[in-house]
């Protein structure tokens, strides 16, 4: 691979290590490397998922991120704490003002609430090299903010990233070249510890013999493209570490838009009554977001995991319809026949709906066997105004207040959490 042509510029990729657990040590007065901190999502349920867990936390009791609340020995020295946040975002924003001072605010990309991209090509005058600049502000953040880092950088947005992942999450810092993809990246196994590579999509590479990185790069791209069309592609190219994006883009183009929602549930749901109310408010979300957006769409995908108890591997199933749509009632029958064909009876613990392939409302044809159509588009598009201007909870269908409607409550929420 001739990579003469290809981006080459300083890329970094920054993450702040068990971020939560940082900003609430920061918040308490404790310290992230001494006090064995956990950030629980909920104290009043004993499954709750740990969302961060400072590395004593880790090392005296084995307690890491993805634990349940049950899992936490009682033990004096360990501190719990729900999350907050505001905070968090109010943290995540001084880190990217901070970064600012080194670099023009439009070379910086937020990936995510705890990491980020900066370009740092052109900063050598100012801060010195782009590596010693990165390390100056990975020292700023944990002297100002207490706050420990750490840095992935290469000559594009992938390599920095894999950077950060494969190398510098071990050792707090790594610098990868296109002279690394050989020796470090194609080693990689199995392929879904490579960014971009799901446990789906790795399994379907291994039916076509390919497990490692290297095999992928090696591989012929024709037979990719016409296995996965464009994804085949950007896999087989990325896999030689290259990667055109710029700040400020996603590191994957995806043409397809789509509305989606995925929601993991605070409890076991049993039957199929309880699993149908948090599925319409989901549908009822998700359309709302595509009436918002001038969109209707003929795809509707429902997705179910099942409890850890449960026997049974999950589902994810799409039925396309001859009619777009975007009325909250379509798509909550095509989901319900969906779990009605799929649902196995196990315990559920998350749910995720999708509407895609998309084209724009005003495309809708008049229907004349249909003459209610025009009426429920109003009324749909009523109850958005309603909630656009008095908040998402001040019109709902009356399931959203039995006990399994979890509406109301999610409404008090920031990204899922406590706010």
């Amino acid at each position: 691979m001739n990579y003469e042509s290809m981006p080459n510029r300083n890329i970094m990729c920054i993450d702040m290590k068990s971020f939560y657990a940082s900003a609430i040590a920061m918040l308490e007065g404790l310290d992230i490397f001494k006090d064995p901190i956990a950030v629980i999502g909920n104290f009043n349920q004993p499954g709750s998922v740990v969302l961060a867990a400072s590395p004593a936390m880790k090392e005296r009791f084995k307690i890491k991120t993805g634990n349940r609340l049950f899992e936490i020995p009682k033990h004096p020295d360990i501190k719990l704490f729900e999350p907050k946040m505001n905070f968090f975002l109010q943290m995540s924003m001084t880190i990217t003002e901070l970064i600012a001072n080194y670099v023009p605010i439009d070379a910086i990309h937020v990936y995510s609430v705890d990491e980020s991209f900066a370009d740092l090509t052109g900063t050598e005058k100012l801060w010195g090299t782009a590596e010693e600049t990165a390390k100056e502000i990975q020292r700023a953040i944990l002297d100002q903010l207490n706050v420990p880092s750490a840095v992935g950088m290469g000559p594009n947005m992938l390599m920095a990233k894999l950077a950060l992942d494969l190398e510098a999450k071990k050792t707090g810092f790594a610098r990868w070249t296109y002279d690394d993809v050989q020796t470090k990246l194609w080693r990689v196994h199995p392929l879904s510890e490579m960014w971009g590579i799901g446990k789906q999509m790795e399994r379907n590479l291994n039916n076509m013999g390919i497990y490692t990185v290297g095999g992928l790069a090696n591989a012929d791209l024709e037979s990719l493209e016409k296995r996965f069309g464009v994804m085949g592609s950007q896999l087989f190219y990325h896999a030689w570490g290259i990667d055109y994006s710029k700040l400020g883009e996603p590191l994957v183009k995806n043409p397809s838009l789509s509305f989606g929602k995925g929601q993991m549930l605070m409890r076991d749901y049993h039957n199929r009554q309880d699993i149908s109310v948090v599925l319409l408010e989901m549908c009822e979300d998700v359309m709302k977001r595509a009436r918002d957006n001038g969109f209707v769409g003929r795809t509707i995908s429902l997705g179910l995991s099942y409890s850890q108890k449960a026997m049974t591997k999950g589902f994810h199933r799409s039925r396309t319809i001859d009619v777009p749509t975007n009325e909250t009632l379509v798509m909550y029958k095509i989901c319900m026949d969906l779990l009605d064909e799929h649902f196995a009876g196990e315990p559920a613990r998350q749910l995720s709906v999708r509407i895609s392939n998309l084209e724009q409302e005003h495309s809708i044809q008049l229907d004349l066997f249909d003459e209610r159509k025009p009426q429920r588009q109003i009324i749909g598009h009523t109850m958005d105004a309603i909630r656009n201007r008095f908040g998402a909870t001040s019109i709902l269908r009356a399931v959203s207040y039995t006990k399994a409607g979890t509406a109301i409550k999610r409404d008090r929420l920031v990204g899922g959490h406590l706010a």
